[in-house]
């Protein structure tokens, strides 16, 4: 597979679904529905939509920084992920833009 975009979506780390942290069902959500992989990534520091700056600073902000999961996938699989979940009726805010991948080196 050649991935043409990424999706990206952007939460907080507390964030559950289905008794789960919402990154880890995210990703998990997607290794079964046949994305060939994805990551998170935990933010430390920014702010969102209330303008309210978010840094760590030891434990006192555990819970509330942002978490990026990232997929590079093709149209048809980010389409299909987006409508999964709509149909789950989850609150998230995405970005879905268009990449260009490759590889360097002489590996396999």
């Amino acid at each position: 597979m050649n991935p043409t975009c990424a999706l990206r979506f952007y939460l907080s780390e507390s964030r559950k679904q289905h008794g789960r942290v919402l990154y880890e069902w995210l990703l998990e959500d997607a290794r079964h529905n046949g994305v060939h992989g994805g990551s998170a990534f935990r933010a430390i520091a920014g702010y969102g939509r209330h303008g309210i700056l978010h840094e760590q600073h030891f434990f006192e902000l555990a819970g509330e920084l942002t978490v990026v999961v990232e997929f590079l996938l093709d149209e048809a699989q980010a389409e299909a992920m987006l409508e999964r979940l709509r149909g789950e009726g989850i609150d998230l805010f995405y970005a879905r833009f268009p990449i260009q991948t490759g590889t360097l080196g002489g590996g396999a």
